[in-house]
């Protein structure tokens, strides 16, 4: 009894999930009509249930053409569910997919940031250097005056270029752990999406992003088969194990009321041979066969 009951709660558990599931996939599908696809989902997924224990039940007693229909209708179900779960599968493999794609775009963007950024340090260093050299030129031909006065009218220039310099480190600095937080997110993604590597790698020999693909539909589709099926194969399971329990419950209570009455007609018997009424009579039958009765 205590397996029945469990087979019972552990089929309505499977259902219940995949019904959540195939609920959520069929609103992805069909996202502008949310509440009447969960009272949908809800209804039929019940009406699956019940319909299983029916017939299982009553599959004697039921006529060919109802049997049939049902026996369909059940199918439909199972597949409508199916779906809605492959649906719901491939949704969040899909979001997660767009999030590596969307850190893969971040990080390229920053990236090209970056070589801006160092572009104008490059670019000011190097009119830096020129002007250096302009000044350089000055002390070469004796000009120090000269020279000095060139640097004078140089220092706004100058401090130009060491702020775009500064500015563009500070810049440099905060887009490389900007870049650092964004790696980091896709090696977890990655970490998660490793299993499945594996798997591609198993079956197909290489991990591709195309082979991927094909190893995570292979996975969902394994899910697919299963769990809907076994859902309302445990329910069948448990109403013949329930059955079966009735059935020995209704032998039990039986033998009992045959063995209460086989007792009182004994203790009937014994009454009345002690007030001498009845009396023992052995007889033997022409085969030999001895029978013994009270007269």
């Amino acid at each position: 009894m205590v397996l029945a009951i469990l087979t019972l709660l552990t089929a309505l558990a499977i259902s219940a999930v995949a019904a959540y599931y195939s609920i959520i996939g069929l609103i992805a599908i069909f996202s502008a009509a949310v509440i009447p696809i969960a009272v949908m989902g809800v209804v039929l997924e019940t009406g699956k249930l019940v319909t299983a224990s029916w017939l299982y039940q009553h599959w004697k007693r039921t006529p060919t053409l109802l049997k049939s229909y049902l026996v369909s209708a059940v199918l439909v179900l199972m597949f409508i569910t199916s779906m809605g779960i492959f649906g719901f599968l491939s949704k969040a493999h899909i979001e997660q997919t767009t999030i590596n794609s969307d850190n893969s775009l971040q990080i390229e963007l920053i990236e090209s940031q970056i070589q801006r950024e160092r572009t104008d340090i490059q670019r000011a260093e190097q009119t830096l250097a020129q002007l250096d050299d302009a000044l350089a030129k000055y002390v070469e031909l004796g000009a120090v005056t000269k020279g000095l006065n060139a640097r004078k009218d140089q220092q706004g220039e100058r401090n130009e270029l060491n702020t775009t310099i500064n500015e563009s480190t500070t810049t440099i600095a905060e887009l490389t752990q900007k870049k650092s937080e964004l790696n980091a997110e896709r090696i977890a993604i990655e970490a998660e999406v490793g299993p499945i590597k594996y798997i591609a790698e198993l079956i197909y020999g290489e991990s591709s992003s195309g082979v991927l693909e094909d190893a995570v539909r292979g996975v969902i589709l394994i899910i697919v088969l299963v769990f809907d099926p076994l859902a309302v194969l445990l329910l069948v399971a448990a109403n013949q194990s329930l059955l079966q329990e009735q059935q020995k419950r209704r032998r039990r209570k039986t033998y009992r009321r045959n063995k209460n009455k086989e007792t009182a007609w004994a203790k009937k018997v014994k009454e009345t041979k002690e007030q001498g009424v009845l009396t023992k009579v052995t007889r033997t039958a022409e085969n030999g066969t001895k029978m013994e009765f009270y007269e």
